[in-house]
């Protein structure tokens, strides 16, 4: 029996990821869309903003499951577009969710550590107070709370330093890499990197079941921002020299988590477990 499967932002690094995972299984039908112009790999375009066309879509297609991958990621700029940040990370989800339990399809909804201060001193469980320091931070969690509130058959997983297939930090760091002899990262904020395919492979074990609730789901491991550098070059085989830098270095308009290690005992106790940082980023290198 055919599973339809529909995927907002498809085009993202995860939206990638979920369809190298589970894209040629016999029974799934993975229905990708996104906000620009249809494509062959991306054939539906779809506003998550827009109530009317999220129901009209999920009403006509019926899907079993919808994974949102959509957001407004870029941080910094959220800072300047709270408008659009709240339309993207709130009102996108909010809308996904009525038409969801409208259906009665199960949501999986995607967030991310922003939606914590930072200044824990122990990984985050799902449980902890939640007190987001920047716009993105803020709009994601308002985006979590209406899933919640709105859809009964919900999974919200909370990740944190992505990388997969498209734009990220360690392709920006190979990149820079090539012409400069010295680099200069930041060792004060740590949190867990984390592999975009093993994101696929949770999202694809959670759907089969009912456990619906929060999740956190990153790779094993802490690093800094200079130690994920140190080691991507390491595997790598480029010889550049990365300096630490401060916080306090490096501006930016956003507020970053100074710790962002998140506990991923829930997703553990329900049967899955995610590879260490290291090794998820030896499969991404290799290119497996």
């Amino acid at each position: 029996m055919e599973r339809r499967i529909i995927i907002t932002g498809a085009n993202g690094q995860l939206g990638h990821a979920i369809n190298k995972i589970i894209g040629d299984k016999a029974d799934i039908t993975i229905l990708n869309t996104g906000s620009g112009e249809p494509t062959a790999y991306c054939p539906i375009k779809l506003d998550i903003t827009n109530s009317v066309a999220v129901m009209n879509l999920v009403q006509d297609l019926k899907p079993e499951i919808i994974i949102n991958c959509a957001a407004h990621t870029a941080v910094d700029l959220c800072e300047s577009e709270q408008e659009r940040a709240y339309r993207i990370n709130a009102l996108g989800p909010k809308n996904l969710a009525v038409a969801a339990e409208a259906m009665e399809s199960k949501l999986i909804h995607i967030s991310t550590d922003y939606v914590f201060d930072g200044e824990g001193q122990k990984p985050y469980t799902e449980e902890d107070d939640t007190n987001p320091q920047s716009v993105y931070g803020k709009t994601k969690l308002e985006g979590e709370n209406f899933v919640r509130t709105l859809c009964e058959k919900h999974f919200i997983i909370r990740t944190a330093w992505l990388y997969g297939e498209g734009r990220n930090f360690v392709k920006t760091m190979l990149r820079i890499s090539e012409n400069n002899p010295e680099i200069r990262v930041v060792y004060d904020q740590v949190g867990c990197p984390t592999s975009a395919v093993e994101l696929a492979k949770a999202i694809e074990f959670l759907m089969d079941t009912n456990a619906y609730g929060t999740y956190h789901g990153v790779c094993k491991g802490v690093a800094s921002w200079y130690d994920f550098a140190v080691e991507i070059f390491r595997q790598a085989g480029v010889g550049v020299h990365v300096t630490p830098i401060t916080t306090a270095e490096y501006k930016t308009p956003a507020k970053r988590p100074m710790y962002s290690v998140l506990d991923t005992k829930k997703l553990e106790e329900a049967g899955y477990s995610f590879l260490p940082w290291k090794e998820a980023l030896k499969a991404y290198m290799m290119g497996t």
